[in-house]
């Protein structure tokens, strides 16, 4: 966390230290600072739509609280892990921390991770259709971004197949390959646990695909709708400090989006920062704005999950330390009874 934040503030530092000039906030027009209220908004919107499908996905057997929880962990450990690894295997701990096993838990967050590649797969030929009429990739990136950008489309693509193909064609695929990882001297003491949790992951995976098409449906919905938030926040962001061209605003953030999850460095700063210069910088009229807006974005995404994601972690922490002191006072009660006997 310390590293990621660390990294986030020099890259923020760089761009408000490149693009900043005296006196640039009196240019603000204050009937447009509202905006950042309705930003703030959409920020909650977005973990109420990402709860819901937790929710959704666990059949509802666990309550608002509990997902929201859930939610706010599984944003907080992105923002402080690589892009590329994410959440997920701390959001699986949150869940069986909440009652859920572990092997439903994983097929919970793999298919929540499936839901957002068919996000992506539906992303990509917007991006790229709507790149013949709109200059989507910023003439800053040159030839390296072009070939970039079409490197993680197809990477996303692909790499949507062979998980949907893993989780709901042939998971005993994805269960063989776990038994294999396990099978390393240093993971074999886990593997009887670990191997009957992949029978439990294989027969939730059985239930998905018995699923009628409106549960996938709704989903979808809600997985797209946790998107179309995150999508929307760079937006709304830069629209609330001075006008720019609305619809290209929304296709260079999608596409900015995507370009995100390459960045290996924890919750992508350093990186990400540099990416919204890039990408919505050119369209802020005001050069000395494109600080103040990542600045504005970033506190309102990556430091909210932070801060809330802490508040939901210590909550799995205190219940954790005291079912081990409940287990310890439990002990020491039997040991006690033993020696009267």
């Amino acid at each position: 966390m310390a590293l990621s934040i660390a990294l986030s503030l020099i890259s923020m530092g760089i761009v408000i230290y490149l693009t900043y000039k005296p006196g640039i906030l009196e240019h603000l027009a204050p009937k447009r600072l509202p905006g950042i209220f309705v930003a703030i908004g959409v920020t909650f919107l977005k973990v109420y739509f990402f709860a819901a499908k937790i929710r959704f996905l666990a059949d509802k057997t666990i309550n608002w609280m509990a997902s929201i929880r859930i939610a706010l962990t599984w944003d907080f450990a992105s923002a402080i892990t690589p892009s590329t690894i994410g959440g997920a295997p701390v959001a699986t701990y949150a869940m069986t921390k909440e009652g859920i096993k572990l092997g439903k838990s994983s097929a919970i967050v793999l298919y929540g991770v499936l839901l957002d590649q068919f996000w992506y797969a539906l992303a990509v030929p917007i991006l790229l259709v709507s790149s013949i009429y709109f200059n989507v990739i910023p003439d800053e990136t040159g030839m390296v971004g072009n070939i970039t950008m079409f490197v993680i489309y197809a990477g996303l693509l692909i790499y949507g197949g062979l998980l949907a193909y893993g989780l709901l064609i042939n998971p005993k695929a994805m269960k063989r390959m776990i038994e294999v990882v396990f099978r390393l001297p240093l993971l074999r003491k886990f593997a009887d646990k670990v191997n009957a949790e992949a029978d439990n992951m294989v027969d939730y995976s059985r239930e998905l695909r018995q699923k009628p098409i409106s549960f996938v449906v709704k989903a979808f919905l809600l997985s797209t709708l946790s998107w179309l938030c995150r999508v929307a926040l760079p937006v709304i962001v830069v629209l609330s400090l001075l006008p720019a061209q609305e619809v290209l605003l929304v296709l260079r953030s999608l596409a900015m989006n995507l370009a995100f999850l390459i960045i290996p460095t924890p919750g992508g700063s350093g990186g990400v920062e540099g990416l919204f210069a890039v990408f919505l910088g050119p369209l802020i009229d005001r050069t000395a704005f494109i600080g103040l807006a990542v600045f504005v974005w970033r506190l309102i995404t990556y430091y909210f999950s932070i801060g809330l994601g802490i508040v939901a972690m210590l909550w799995y922490v205190n219940t954790s330390v005291t079912e081990k002191l409940e287990d310890i006072n439990q002990e020491s009660d039997k040991t006690a009874e033993h020696g009267k006997t």
